[in-house]
């Protein structure tokens, strides 16, 4: 074995890959507002994840799959606003977020995302831990949405004019890096607060 073989880190488990995927479905379906039906943090300006928004138009394009369509969608408004944020930074590629984890973590994380959505079951069943911010989707919550997001942890962060930067090294386990990233979401304000690392591995 060579040593270069020795130290290439292995990939992220399928349970990683989730948990990463469950926070950005559930940010991404918090962050919606302005123009929804149901509104919500207002982080993205969208109207998917609502019966009478992408939800009626979803299910008639795609009767079979509508559902993991709609948060596919709003998961592609929310890391189209991120991208937007980091582009602000000298080195936007030195920037880690919740939509943005590295090149071969974003892969992993779409493809994923491809396969569930051609599996049968529905998103909550296939990822159990977006069915406590799904499930009851109508009454939405800002305070149990809190709740949630301080369940991942505690974090200092510096807040600067790109976002709040954690502070400390980026862990290496992509479950902490995703536990610290929603943690430091709170308190929730006004704008998406663009939790982020600086130095990409």
């Amino acid at each position: 074995m060579t040593g270069d073989a020795a130290t290439t880190p292995k990939p992220p488990a399928v349970a990683e890959i989730d948990a990463l995927l469950t926070a950005q479905l559930a940010v991404a379906w918090a962050g919606e507002g302005h123009v929804c039906e149901i509104p919500r943090l207002g982080w993205w300006r969208s109207d998917l994840v609502s019966e009478f928004g992408g939800e009626d138009l979803f299910k008639r394009l795609l009767p079979r799959t509508h559902r993991w369509a709609v948060l596919q969608a709003v998961r592609e408004a929310a890391r189209r606003r991120d991208a937007e944020l980091r582009a602000q930074a000298k080195n936007p590629d030195g920037v880690v977020s919740l939509f943005r984890l590295g090149f071969d973590v974003d892969e992993l994380v779409e493809e994923r995302l491809q396969a569930l959505k051609h599996d049968t079951l529905a998103p909550e069943e296939a990822l159990p831990g977006l069915r406590e911010i799904l499930v009851d989707a109508e009454e939405w919550d800002r305070d149990a949405f809190q709740r949630w997001v301080e369940g991942h942890g505690t974090v200092e962060a510096k807040i600067e004019p790109l976002g709040r930067r954690l502070v400390g090294e980026r862990p290496t386990s992509l479950r902490a890096q995703v536990d610290r990233l929603l943690a430091a979401l709170a308190p929730l304000g006004e704008n998406y607060p663009l939790p982020h690392f600086r130095g990409a591995k």
